[in-house]
């Protein structure tokens, strides 16, 4: 804690160097200690008493008020009147290093709006120091070594205590207490300096407690909406169609955060043929879990109208190149398969479907571009295939295949896994749930029960 004072009262610079006022800077008032916080007290009960009421009602008021704004003007119209000042400023420091004044008073508790000024070297040192700081000036040169703003609004007594939980911090205070005043006759004092310390030091502590408080509430709060996030868009995901004429169909969605970039869709179309969609958003997590759902919906509608399913893919496009980011897109596989297993294939940049038959392994590889890269896209029909009795078609999200081992990051699950799997339970005549949670399951189990993207299947096996 660092003192200016008079010339006066300074003691004599050994330093012929040194002026007078370089010499009052270097003179502590004190190093902080044990009993530091009541070195306010003089030893006259009235005084003291009178004094450790008005501490503690404006602690009081600190610990039990709700509105912010309220008790930080409440705390400045205190230490103005505590120390018998001016004016009163509330500074806070931002995380760029810069201050700001966030709450200026006067003696008559009223707002400072205009040419709002004061002792920007004195704010500067405490900040740095975490130190307490008092200035009385009793010549202009005093004045003006102090600072220049200090001249200019002919200052005779300036006081100022770092609003941190731990005195001497360096660069640790969050913002500081400053008082003022141009009163000749006014001098602060090491008494009431100390008590503006101490007072500075609960309303640090306090208002860092409420600070945690908050944060703790507005974590609860984003964890509940994160919750329910998650409950409304897995309420989304369609009901897996049981009435399809020749087709067993099986779905399986996990996200790797509480909410999904992956989704998949079954839609009617108008001709009686089944849409199947598998989509996967470019990351995860909220973002994504929203572009999913306005996709969704837009595909669903679009299907719905469309004469030719790639023309609802089309649309989908246009829309989405509006709307999202650069570096976003969408990759989709849209499957209209009707009955009598005949199969066309949309394919926007996205995995192609793996088709099993028997031990046979067959790819449908052709693809158009992800969704959300360029408006003028046209897209039609990449590929067809025939499915034939038995057969098995896996249409599936990246997380499926880039799944990292347990023991070695390196090492993926891989499409080869996939097909050997796929291909097993073809010749088994499994079930397309038997074969979606035997995907899933060996892919978790690769991992170790983790996984960093979302996985997304969707088995169809033609009866």
């Amino acid at each position: 804690m660092f003192s200016w004072r008079g010339k006066k009262s300074a003691p004599e610079s050994k330093d012929p160097k040194k002026t007078p006022a370089a010499a009052a800077v270097g003179a502590a008032a004190g190093t902080p200690d044990a009993d530091s916080a009541s070195r306010f007290l003089t030893g006259n009960s009235d005084v003291d008493r009178r004094t450790v009421e008005v501490l503690l009602k404006t602690i009081a008021r600190v610990s039990e008020s709700s509105d912010d704004e309220t008790l930080l003007e409440h705390i400045v119209d205190n230490s103005v009147e505590l120390c018998g000042a001016e004016r009163g400023f509330l500074i806070l420091a931002t995380e760029s290093g810069e201050t700001r004044v966030h709450v200026a008073r006067t003696r008559d508790k009223k707002s400072i709006s205009d040419n709002v000024r004061f002792s920007t070297s004195v704010v500067k040192r405490v900040l740095e120091s975490g130190e307490p700081m008092l200035a009385t000036v009793q010549s202009d040169a005093e004045a003006i070594e102090i600072g220049r703003s200090v001249f200019d609004l002919k200052l005779r007594a300036v006081m100022c205590v770092p609003l941190t939980k731990d005195r001497g911090t360096k660069g640790g205070a969050r913002g500081a207490l400053y008082v003022d005043s141009r009163a000749a006759t006014r001098e602060f004092t090491h008494r009431e300096l100390d008590l503006f310390a101490a007072l500075s030091q609960h309303i640090a502590i306090t208002l860092e407690k409420r600070r945690l408080h908050l944060e703790s509430i507005e974590k609860a709060r984003l964890e509940q909406q994160m919750e329910l996030a998650k409950a409304v868009q897995s309420g989304l995901m369609p009901r897996i169609p049981k009435d399809i004429g020749g087709l067993d169909i099986h779905g399986f969605y996990r996200p790797a955060e509480r909410t999904s970039g992956d989704f998949f869709d079954f839609v009617k179309l108008k001709d009686g043929r089944l849409a199947v969609v598998v989509g996967d958003v470019s990351g995860h997590g909220v973002g994504p879990a929203l572009i999913t759902q306005s996709a969704q919906g837009v595909l669903r509608t679009g299907l719905r109208m469309s004469a030719r399913p790639s023309d609802a893919l089309t649309m989908l496009n246009q829309d989405l190149s509006e709307r999202i980011d650069a570096g976003t897109f969408l990759t989709l596989l849209l499957l209209s398969i009707a009955t009598d297993g005949r199969v066309e294939i949309c394919n926007a940049g996205h995995h192609g479907p793996i088709v099993a038959r028997g031990a046979q392994i067959l790819i449908a590889e052709q693809h158009s571009l992800a969704l959300g890269f360029s408006a003028d896209v046209e897209y039609g029909v990449d590929d067809v295939l025939e499915l034939k009795s038995g057969d098995v078609l896996l249409a599936f999200t990246d997380g499926l295949i880039e799944a990292h081992s347990m023991t070695d990051r390196e090492q993926l699950f891989g499409e080869e896994r996939v097909k050997a799997l796929l291909a097993e339970h073809a010749q088994r005549g499994s079930s397309a749930e038997t074969i979606t949670l035997a995907l899933a399951e060996a892919a978790f189990q690769f991992a170790g029960g983790k996984h960093e993207d979302d996985i997304t299947l969707v088995v169809i096996r033609k009866v």
